[in-house]
């Protein structure tokens, strides 16, 4: 990485470190903690890679803003080659360690068992970060709570885009792979399924998703349903071009006249321009590298972590004509239910506008807010 893309250059280094003395234990401190990581590495010792560079971000993130950029920036380029590809079991085995995820799983789960009940076809386009880790306990769910017997035929759409880019967590297999275990589960759940793979890139909005969706065949008493787990704020905002294709996006899904969208993302902001003013940016810093190095090092189409917290999301939705459609109290159980088996310290609470408006989830961490949950219909 070069670093003259995070240091100002106007900006003396120097005077920000107290002394010669401690400049020169710090630099060694760091330099050797590189080193022993960096070896780690060439060892292919994942384990001990990811304690040096845990190590580093912590101590770095103790020092001098200077310093600290300097170290994270030696740090996140370490951390690239690191980025381990996840087999299926230990991508469910990781999504399975926090609420991080399971949290959208289970709200939009719910959201649509309710709205697909009755229709002999649900078509989902999953737009998901974690690979349709979601899928399989949906399958389950369709298969036994539906009251629909045989279940309905169940036809997933997922998203090839541009690999380059793609955050973690990274997948092993192909998606065709995938495609054949998810198929593989179904049937052994009495679920008739169907796999489909499109190119498209978030960088233009996901325009030949929309085109195909557009074209594909009118199918009688069949349910679209289109999940966002975590992946829409990576469709370019206002700061990179004038056209908003987060908005256009949106609004081109609802010309669909899908029969749900759920929306599940950080209830963050990204978009500021201003580094220093980004509590976000500043709290991510001390935990994952990847978002470190996006955020910080990379400016243009090539920094695709921009982050918009919820209100911004809501306008959105309401912008492109969806209503808000709210959770059940199965929903609201499944994820207390959730919670509990996590640490202490995650919550979740609900959460409305007006008094006309319909709740949505937030999961919290320590009473701060980090992920919402929600669930849109055209109107009727």
């Amino acid at each position: 990485m070069n670093t003259t893309q995070i240091l100002n250059p106007t900006r003396p280094i120097w005077p920000s470190f107290s002394s010669s003395k401690s400049l020169s234990g710090d630099a060694n401190c760091m330099e050797q903690l590189l080193l022993h990581c960096a070896n780690a590495i060439e060892s292919n010792d994942a384990t001990l890679a990811s304690s040096f560079l845990r190590a580093l971000i912590s101590r770095a993130a103790s020092k001098s803003p200077a310093f600290a950029f300097l170290s994270l920036a030696a740090t996140a380029s370490i951390s690239q080659k690191t980025l381990h590809r996840f087999s299926v079991i230990e991508l469910a085995e990781f999504v399975d360690l926090t609420p991080w995820h399971r949290f959208g799983f289970i709200a939009a789960n719910a959201a649509i068992l309710d709205a697909v009940e009755g229709y002999s076809s649900v078509h989902i386009v999953d737009l998901s970060l974690t690979h349709c880790m979601q899928i399989p306990t949906l399958i389950d769910s369709m298969a036994n709570k539906l009251h629909k017997q045989p279940p309905p035929l169940l036809k997933l759409t997922v998203i090839a885009s541009d690999a380059e880019f793609h955050p973690p967590p990274l997948l092993g297999i192909s998606y065709e792979e995938l495609g054949s275990k998810l198929v593989n589960f179904a049937t052994t759940r009495n679920v008739a399924m169907e796999f489909r793979i499109i190119s498209s890139s978030y960088s233009d909005g996901l325009s030949s998703l929309i085109e195909q969706l557009r074209i594909d065949p009118f199918v009688f008493n069949e349910a679209l349903v289109v999940n966002c787990h975590m992946m829409l704020h990576y469709i370019p905002d206002e700061i990179l071009t004038s056209n908003p294709l987060r908005s256009v996006f949106l609004k081109e899904l609802r010309d669909l006249n899908p029969t749900i969208v759920t929306l599940i993302d950080e209830d963050s902001d990204f978009t500021s321009t201003n580094f220093i003013s980004s509590e976000q940016r500043q709290w991510y810093e001390a935990d994952i590298s990847w978002k470190i190095d996006n955020v910080v090092a990379k400016e243009g189409a090539e920094r695709v972590e921009r982050l918009e917290p919820k209100s911004r999301w809501l306008e959105r939705m309401r912008e492109a004509k969806f209503t808000g459609v709210g959770f059940g109290e199965t929903a609201m159980t499944e994820v207390k239910t959730m919670l509990e088996e996590h640490a202490t310290g995650w919550g979740m609470k609900k959460d409305v506008d007006d008094d006309n408006d319909v709740e949505r989830f937030v999961l919290t961490w320590k009473g701060h807010s980090v992920m919402f949950a929600s669930a849109w219909a055209p109107p009727n």
